[in-house]
């Protein structure tokens, strides 16, 4: 297992994403090309997922696609990314992707600046 595996406990496979936000496979697709969402491949079959958390009662969290920009703008592939959105940190008292399901997408987006440099 890969420490992202390790440190995201729900992985949702593109199929399940379509179905959750209620669009066709080729949404879902869209959505990864257009970095709305990353998606990592997974579990013994090495499917493609993305982290549950990364959806929000249907939608796809607000403020992750800024987010996702600003890491790989840093220099992050898919799984440094995620492995950073999920690692706790005790100054945030919690994990990044917490805090964007929070709202809390300005103080996130300016620590993931702050890797550019």
């Amino acid at each position: 297992m890969s420490n992202v595996e390790s440190l995201v406990s729900d992985w949702l496979p593109l199929p399940d994403v379509a179905e959750l936000l209620n669009v066709s496979i080729t949404k879902v697709h869209g959505l990864l090309d257009e970095r709305a969402v990353v998606a990592v491949r997974v579990g013994e079959r090495n499917i493609r997922s993305i982290p549950a958390l990364f959806i929000q009662e249907g939608h796809v969290v607000d403020s992750l696609k800024g987010t996702i920009a600003v890491l790989g703008d840093a220099g992050y592939t898919d799984e440094e990314l995620i492995t950073w959105l999920f690692t706790p940190d005790e100054s945030l008292r919690g994990r990044p992707v917490d805090a964007l399901r929070e709202g809390r997408k300005t103080e996130i987006r300016r620590r993931a600046q702050s890797l550019a440099w």
